[in-house]
């Protein structure tokens, strides 16, 4: 998994993994590969009486081994327990998810659930999604066991296209040995806390003291820090921070909330916040050295296009909670800190996962029946598997227990223990609103744009970032008014 970002790009797939509930789902070895326009021809019928639900995946996450096997086993669970349903597991891989599931909707054969999918993925087919408010009233399915900013966080006007599943706060992971190596205090757990200097003078913590103390964590081949004469900018083993960098919006909304869309709905414009976090973003870069370019983040000895921080070479990152799918590779010393501060405000970016009903499902009372299953009884499993924090609040408590408890291929605990997991809790009261993945004109065609500027920052030197950003918001411009 790379992102649980819906990202666009060159991704036109004409084969799909497809993975059926009526075999094992745990290699692709043992999976059909079926033209993504149609479905699995190796699954069987339901019996007379007995309707077929497709789940299809992944938009966003859940095509990963170790996760595959779990998904099924909520799937035989489903089935084991409704004889009048019979529930299908479909995956088709992440890069091919977008196309594969615009074909199976255009030729009039699209699944009845999709997930887990982001905000993003959810606005790429914005129009496709079942209105559920008749269905909660119909069946009296309980939604006051979510806060109401979590199911209103799915209303469009009248409309619930989705209800809450699993929640992605963002904040800031550090590894504690590399700042004690510098001789630097760990970064402040509790929102509000200044940031304790080694001199003992205090700080706000926010992106100048990010960079401060950043700058003493980057450190060359020689061992001299970025602070330090002689420090070699080719040679660095080590950085002192990077920032969540999937797509311009999310790096840009860690500065603060936005949306590239002004109020009349037709207008491009760049978020003044956005645009510092880009030019501090790149003048980290290239210019001061603390933060990694492009190459560097693709290269082997930095995770080869995965997040640095799961490389161990990384002082400091700011990231949502579903890195816990590949943090381990950090090693044994990180921890969890608050998000700083800009121009004196914080700002905890949010990803949510939810499942959605395609609104041409044949059999929605059916899908509904699946929905509030995955919402509920098949919850805890897959919840443990995406990584994603439980929107009902009464269970988060009892999920970062059982994340405490995770183990590895081996049986050896898989975090280190004494996380302070109420940091990611601590973050949601500061989630962007607007939404950085919120719905733009031309959607996926604003992304592709969004992505061919990304790469060009983090692969060229040298660029004026005010004379691309207008540039970009020109483009946006242009693209809308076509």
């Amino acid at each position: 998994m790379r992102t649980r970002l819906f990202r666009a790009g060159a991704l036109l797939a004409t084969l799909a993994l497809i993975i059926g509930a009526c075999g094992p789902a745990t290699t692709p070895s043992t999976a059909a590969s079926t033209p993504a326009g149609s479905a699995p021809a190796s699954q069987s019928a339901a019996p007379a009486g007995v309707v077929d639900i497709r789940w299809y995946c992944c938009l966003g996450t859940g095509e990963n081994p170790e996760q595959l096997p779990v998904e099924q086993a909520v799937v035989d669970a489903f089935n084991a327990s409704h004889p009048n349903i019979k529930l299908k597991f479909e995956v088709v891989t992440y890069d091919a998810a977008r196309d594969a599931l615009a074909t199976q909707i255009a030729s009039g054969n699209g699944p009845d659930i999709v997930g887990p999918v982001g905000v993003g993925g959810g606005v790429a087919f914005n129009d496709q999604w079942l209105d559920l408010s008749p269905l909660i009233e119909q069946t009296g399915y309980d939604i006051t066991q979510y806060d109401p900013g979590a199911v209103d966080f799915y209303k469009v006007g009248d409309v619930q296209n989705a209800l809450p599943f699993a929640i992605y706060p963002s904040m800031s992971w550090y590894k504690a040995d590399l700042f004690e190596e510098a001789g630097l205090n760990p970064p402040p757990h509790k929102y509000g806390e200044k940031y304790k200097m080694p001199d003992g003078t205090e700080k706000e913590w926010n992106y100048d003291t990010i960079k401060e103390i950043g700058l003493k964590l980057t450190v060359d081949a020689s061992g001299k820090d970025a602070t330090e004469a002689g420090f070699d900018p080719k040679t660095i083993v080590q950085y002192g921070f990077d920032p969540y960098r999937d797509l311009l919006p999310g790096t840009g909304a860690t500065f603060g909330a936005g949306s590239l869309m002004a109020a009349d709905g037709k207008t491009a414009e760049i978020p003044p916040a956005w645009a510092d976090a880009w030019k501090y973003w790149y003048d980290g870069m290239w210019n001061s050295h603390f933060i990694m370019t492009g190459p560097v983040n693709e290269s082997e000895e930095f995770g080869a296009g995965s997040y640095p921080f799961f490389s161990g070479r990384l002082a400091m990152s700011t990231n949502f909670l579903w890195t816990t799918y590949g943090v381990a590779g950090a090693g044994t010393d990180w921890d969890l800190a608050a998000m700083p501060s800009h121009n004196g405000v914080v700002t905890a970016p949010l990803n949510a996962d939810t499942f959605r009903i395609l609104k041409d499902t044949k059999h929605p009372a059916e899908a509904f029946e699946v929905l509030t299953y995955l919402l509920g009884e098949g919850s805890e499993d897959l919840l443990g598997i995406y990584g994603g924090m439980p929107a009902r609040p009464e269970d988060q408590d009892a999920f970062f227990e059982k994340l405490d408890q995770a183990k590895d291929d081996t049986g050896a605990i898989k975090f280190p223990q004494g996380v302070d997991w109420q940091v990611a809790k601590d973050s949601v009261q500061y989630a962007d609103n607007p939404n950085f993945e919120a719905f733009v004109p031309k959607y996926l065609e604003t992304l592709d744009v969004l992505t061919k500027y990304e790469t060009k920052w983090v692969g060229t030197a040298g660029l004026n970032l005010d004379t691309e950003i207008e540039a970009l918001k020109k483009e946006l411009q242009a693209l809308w008014d076509g």
